[in-house]
């Protein structure tokens, strides 16, 4: 596959793991519930992995400075190759000065959540696109800026009515197969005529996603980033 698909790892993950992917990241760096600075990073990583930073603890109270000195230093001795700021709380004056303390200190590609993309020129980094909206439609609004895409097998039902349309997400609690291939919107789709609707159950599918992400190669995005014990080894 020509767009690099990068599996997130955690610590024990990576630990017992017989075999570690071609494209590796670590997904478990935090900010420190006990203290300053940036928790969990790793003694040893395979050798060009992406570090991930999140914020399920968020980063208030946290020196900015202190944190991109303590990634920098981590990249550096371990040999990453990217850092990705997967930052889900909303923005506020602190945590936009920690994204901009990092993006600018570290010498490396650093990519951040779309909410925080607004006036960097770092990589964007979007989730998956939803199943009923084209790539092309969904990545029109970053288009110039690198891209990093979230690699997931979505499922997502559309219900058709003669007042309208709406979209849901499914959680996915198993991995669906068959039905139809649609190439426009490049997933799987079961179709169900009732009586004064139609449901569409769009997901998709081991087999699909590649596909997806080489189209959304062409469109630009330069590389996936995807959970390890979701998607497997792309190899």
């Amino acid at each position: 596959m020509g767009l690099p698909l990068y599996l997130a790892m955690t610590g024990a993950e990576m630990r017992t793991t017989s075999e570690i992917p071609t494209h590796f990241a670590y997904m478990a760096c935090h900010f420190s519930p006990y203290g300053e600075g940036i928790t969990n990073i790793p003694d040893t990583l395979p050798e060009n992995a992406m570090l991930i930073l999140n914020d399920r603890m968020p980063c208030q109270g946290h020196s900015p400075d202190l944190a991109a000195q303590q990634l920098w230093e981590a990249v550096s001795r371990l040999g990453c190759e990217s850092v990705l700021l997967d930052f889900l709380h909303p923005p506020d004056s602190e945590s936009e000065a920690m994204v901009r303390a990092i993006t600018e200190r570290l010498q490396c590609p650093v990519a951040v959540s779309a909410q925080y993309a607004e006036g960097l020129h770092c990589p964007v980094f979007l989730p998956p696109c939803p199943l009923h909206i084209p790539q092309e439609e969904y990545l029109r609004p970053w288009k110039g800026r690198e891209i990093w895409l979230e690699a997931a097998l979505c499922q997502e039902e559309a219900v058709v009515m003669p007042e309208g349309a709406s979209f849901d997400p499914i959680f996915p609690t198993a991995a669906m197969s068959g039905g139809f291939f649609d190439a426009h919107l490049m997933c799987n789709y079961h179709l169900c005529i009732e009586e004064k609707l139609i449901r569409f159950t769009l997901f998709d599918t081991p087999e699909s996603l590649p596909q997806k992400l080489e189209h959304a190669h062409a469109l630009g995005v330069s590389r996936a980033v995807g959970l390890w014990q979701e998607l497997g080894s792309p190899e």
